[in-house]
């Protein structure tokens, strides 16, 4: 394994931005559909370091950010029910429902707890045997299968008041959904690493034979992204449709078995709303039957009315790649990280927040 500093070295980064230029020989349009991925490249100026002619977009690769108003509005209906305690990572404590947040109701009395893991969560359940503990599972193939873990130890355990409201997504089915959408001609996506350590190659391979669109898994270092980039040009020079790997230092073909093996154990594919996409096909990760005890759908009222975006807000654009967050009339002017009105605004990995944070405009 190389050294980390290799990953920054600039004299390496120079080399690649050279051959990036010598081999790219039309525009080119680049997603990257992760927010870590889109916090890196703006962090190291990846987009000042390479022709003009290739356009990194930013889709739809924030968890947070993607998910449903209506899901926000679930947890918040939790929040105010008596001996209910809602746990959730922290980012999903600012974002905005549709008439509140979780940080509002919070100030207003309910007991609402950020937790760094599903087994903090469980763990409250434990030392408050006489409160329903629900644990907001909001994230991509990364994070569900410790939420999976946490259900199947809850289950032996006979934890009986704790429960799950699972708002998981798979990026792959994103990924059909924007190429056969056609809002946005995209050319190659830069996959994301993290979910890939999870998941593998497969889904991409299946998504560039599909659509005809080469698929690089990347790291998140300047050097990572700028060989990602190098290595999606080639394939798009040489026509070849195919799903590569950049970060092999971390990411391995088959992926994590163990891992897939423990997601399918306690959940099974559902269709799911996305905010920016709408309803995605076989897109979510709804509980088992076997694990039902433990599913807070099933458990709880969570009929909600339908939820729309704040007046003027471009979030569910901006996901899908339509806009950037300079078009949104809101954007610093109205909607910023002290006030965010949309949700891409109050992640750390959100579109909007990583434009404020390094981007003029």
């Amino acid at each position: 394994m190389k050294h980390m500093d290799e990953y920054r070295d600039p004299v390496i980064a120079k080399a690649l931005v050279e051959k990036i230029q010598e081999i790219h020989q039309r525009p080119v349009r680049l997603m990257e559909i992760c927010g870590t991925h889109t916090m890196a490249i703006f962090r190291h100026g990846i987009r000042s370091l390479i022709p003009d002619t290739i356009e990194l977009v930013s889709g739809p690769g924030c968890p947070v950010c993607v998910t449903a108003i209506e899901e926000l509005d679930r947890a918040i209906k939790l929040a105010r029910q008596r001996n209910v305690i809602v746990t959730t990572f922290g980012d999903m404590i600012r974002v905005p429902g549709s008439e509140s947040s979780l940080q509002e109701e919070s100030a207003r009395g309910a007991d609402i707890r950020m937790v760094y893991s599903t087994f903090d969560a469980l763990k409250i359940a434990q030392d408050n045997p006489t409160k329903e503990v629900v644990f907001l599972g909001v994230g991509f193939e990364t994070t569900a299968p410790t939420v999976a873990a946490a259900i199947k130890s809850a289950e032996a355990q006979g934890i009986g008041n704790f429960s799950v409201l699972s708002c998981h997504k798979l990026l792959p089915p994103a990924m059909n959904a924007l190429l056969e959408g056609g809002e946005l001609h995209i050319d190659g996506f830069i996959a994301p690493g993290h979910v890939s350590t999870i998941i593998g190659i497969s889904p991409y391979e299946k998504v560039a034979a599909r659509f005809g669109t080469p698929c690089v898994v990347v790291g998140f270092e300047p050097v990572d992204i700028l060989q990602g980039i190098l290595m999606l040009c080639q394939l798009i020079q040489e026509n070849r449709p195919e799903a590569r790997i950049q970060y092999v230092r971390v990411v391995r073909p088959e992926g994590n078995p163990n891992a897939l093996k423990l997601l399918d154990e306690v959940f099974e594919p559902c269709d799911s709303a996305w905010r920016g996409l709408g309803l995605v096909p076989m897109s979510g990760l709804a509980i088992r039957q076997e694990y039902a005890g433990l599913d807070a759908r099933k458990r709880f009222d969570l009929e909600v009315p339908p939820a729309q975006e704040p007046p003027g807000c471009r979030c569910a654009e901006i996901l899908r790649g339509a806009c950037k967050p300079p078009d949104c009339k809101l954007f610093r002017s109205v909607c910023n990280p002290s006030n965010p009105v949309g949700a891409c605004m109050v992640s750390s990995e959100g579109t909007c927040a990583a434009y404020f944070k390094y981007h003029s405009d």
